[in-house]
């Protein structure tokens, strides 16, 4: 299936049955980390309106901001990505998780892509509109269906293999 596909599948159907079908498909690292890179890109394009306004106020050179935030994305945040999966793994074993580490990693990573059609929103309302209600109010829908994704996710992978 197309990762647009289990992206809209995850809204519609939920993300416990898109993460358990991921699950399913077998322990690939490779799939894990392109699916964490893929959610890392999109998150420092959805950047861009906000650097570009950013620079325009400013009077700056766009291009400093831009290389910060491609280096801050998709080299810093992957590594931060890795050790926040471990620890919520962790957490996951601690009250009673039976998966394993690979399943809490996809949990994250999938939850950070399924979320990029709200990180992409953000970015254009602060691109455009700037800070107010309108911006909270994407952040804040962001953040319910990250944290929502990434807990249903966690506890199909905590509940071990199928």
């Amino acid at each position: 299936m197309a990762v647009t596909s289990d992206i809209a599948a995850t809204y519609r159907r939920g993300p416990a049955a898109v993460m358990r079908r991921l699950l399913d498909m077998g322990p690939n690292e490779g799939r894990a980390l392109a699916i964490l890179i893929a959610a890392c890109l999109v998150v420092f394009v959805s950047q861009w309106p906000p650097l570009a306004r950013q620079a325009h106020f400013e009077g700056r050179d766009v291009q400093p901001l831009l290389g910060g935030a491609l280096m801050a994305w998709l080299f810093v945040a992957p590594l931060l990505l890795y050790g926040l999966a471990a620890l919520s793994h962790i957490v996951a074993r601690a009250l009673g998780g039976r998966g394993g580490w690979f399943g809490a990693r996809l949990a994250l990573f999938w939850s950070l892509m399924a979320s990029s059609p709200l990180i992409l929103l953000h970015g254009l309302v602060k691109g455009f509109v700037g800070e107010g209600p309108g911006l909270q109010i994407v952040g804040l829908l962001w953040f319910l269906a990250f944290t929502w994704f990434w807990i249903a996710g966690l506890r199909e992978a905590e509940k071990g293999p199928a």
